[in-house]
């Protein structure tokens, strides 16, 4: 499986950069050519060696969280899923614009036939 790891810059530099990930044990060099030069303490999607992208630190911990939450499950372990989906738990799911403008086009068609 191909999966990006949110990873923290702790040491700044040109082209090449020193992360860290959330856990603190995984630390590795990455390149930052897709996302030029970032600051100690930005967060960025690390994918094959390379920063994808920038995060933000609420977006690192979700990722890392679902993550954590995949290699639990894939050991058996599902007791705390809740806590590691806690943005949502207890929440509608939500469609992408592109759905929600079908799903109400398709309403509005509905209430005009017979």
């Amino acid at each position: 499986m191909c999966v990006g790891i949110p990873m923290q810059v702790i040491e700044a530099g040109e082209t090449m950069v020193w992360c860290e990930a959330r856990d603190g044990g995984r630390r590795e060099r990455v390149n930052m050519l897709l996302v030029g030069d970032q600051t100690q303490g930005t967060w960025v999607l690390v994918f094959q060696g390379s920063a994808l992208r920038v995060m933000t630190p609420e977006e690192a911990a979700q990722t890392s969280d679902a993550l954590l939450a995949l290699a639990q499950t894939m050991n058996g372990n599902t007791s705390q899923l809740d806590a590691l989906f806690a943005d949502l738990v207890n929440r509608e799911p939500l469609l992408p614009p592109h759905l929600q403008a079908e799903l109400v086009a398709n309403k509005a068609k509905k209430e005009i036939l017979p």
